[in-house]
């Protein structure tokens, strides 16, 4: 299909992908109490396309402001405002950053402070050239009026790699914590060692210092063992899960991207284990404790999974996990039992056509909200690439 003719297709959801359900895990015991009583199962999901904006650069992470104002952070370096359906010429803010096509740095994830706009804090996750290469940071912004300024750095000197793992995404919590994901950095055994920043799920208050309930007393450290997490969403009953990219090439790995359901002070494996598949050694790494399997896998194929999102297209549905896929050029679908946040249910896919996707947000007009990820030096872009996708429920 024609991306351009797919651009305003309706796109009913697919049969089920390629994928391996994991060993259930058991809800963190910090998690919310059950509601009652249960949404009903969700139905098949009809979307319809259009593009909101495009001629994006490399956009990484969408959200929006309490008056439907999207912030969209470009990899190269741009915050852009995007106003009433009209992409504004202005950036918000244009940051020094380290990227360059077909690598995963640059200016990546966005958070808007959850009592925006008081107080008007924007957080931004982006790397920068460090005294031993190239580093990663968090930092806050003040919003006003279409503009990102007064920096206050709140976590730095995260080690980046040369080319990949950088993690990257930044989200706050039911809890109003700031969880950051952040990439092994291409060094594997960092994800095993519970000193390193790198490989971890990170939860810090909303001015970077550690809160008094985190798993490790003193550190930032919420979860460990994870290769490179791009993802993360919440569902309505508290539970955290991550999106993780598997291996090109590790221990002769390949493929095995994971979906997790993140325990506060568990190890997800890596580089011991990638998905179900056995890896390094562990003496090579510690010994660590036992890993938290991962509710789903891809097994031998590749989604090389990103942002994701929790969506419900009404009330008496209960909401399904979406994630865009760049590799596998789709969103996929999960769905998990609420009574059981490690056990799947069921996967499909849906929203092909459209390239590479980087991020996926569930809207305050109930559409979802896609970026695409064509123009970052590993797809295939159209003319109008990179855009924005808003595609809503019919029917």
């Amino acid at each position: 299909m024609k991306r351009a003719a797919a651009a305003l297709a309706l796109l009913v959801l697919a049969a089920c992908g390629p994928g391996k359900a994991g060993a259930p895990a058991p809800p963190s015991p910090s998690a919310p109490p059950a509601r009652s009583p249960t949404p009903g199962p969700p139905g098949p999901l009809r979307l319809t396309v259009q593009t909101v904006v495009g001629g994006l650069t490399v956009p990484w992470e969408l959200a929006f402001l309490p008056d439907g104002t999207m912030l969209v952070t470009e990899r190269t370096g741009q915050v852009r405002v995007i106003r009433d359906g009209r992409l504004l010429p202005q950036p918000a803010l244009t940051l020094n950053v380290v990227q360059a096509p077909g690598v995963e740095s640059g200016l990546l994830g966005l958070a808007v402070h959850p009592g925006f706009p008081n107080p008007p804090f924007v957080y931004l996750f982006y790397t920068r050239r460090g005294g031993s290469g190239t580093m990663s940071r968090v930092s806050r912004f003040t919003y006003t009026d279409g503009r990102l300024t007064d920096e206050h750095v709140i976590l730095d000197g995260i080690p980046g790699g040369g080319c990949c793992h950088f993690g990257g995404r930044i989200a706050f919590g039911p809890d109003g914590l700031l969880y950051v994901a952040v990439g092994d950095a291409q060094v594997p055994g960092r994800a095993a060692d519970r000193a390193s920043l790198n490989g971890k799920i990170l939860r810090v208050r909303d001015d970077g210092t550690v809160p008094a309930g985190n798993p490790f007393p003193g550190s930032p450290v919420y979860a460990w063992g994870l290769r490179n997490p791009e993802g993360l969403a919440w569902d309505d009953r508290g539970h955290l899960y991550a999106s993780v990219n598997g291996p090109t090439g590790e221990f002769g790995l390949f493929h095995h991207d994971e979906i997790d359901l993140i325990q506060p002070g568990a190890f997800y494996g890596w580089p011991v284990w990638a998905g179900l598949a056995p890896a390094g050694r562990p003496q090579d790494y510690g010994n660590p404790p036992p890993r938290v399997p991962p509710v789903v896998e891809s097994d031998d194929v590749t989604w090389a999974p990103s942002g994701m999102a929790f969506y419900r297209p009404d009330s008496g549905q209960q909401p399904t996990l979406l994630v865009a896929a760049l590799t596998g050029q789709e969103l996929l679908r999960f769905v998990i039992d609420p009574d059981q946040p490690g056990h799947l249910l069921a996967q499909q896919t849906l929203l092909g056509g459209y390239g590479r996707l980087r991020d996926v947000v569930a809207g305050p007009d109930h559409c979802l909200y896609v970026l695409t990820s064509n123009r970052d030096g590993r797809g295939r872009p159209a003319s109008d690439d990179d855009r924005v996708l808003r595609a809503c429920p019919q029917g």
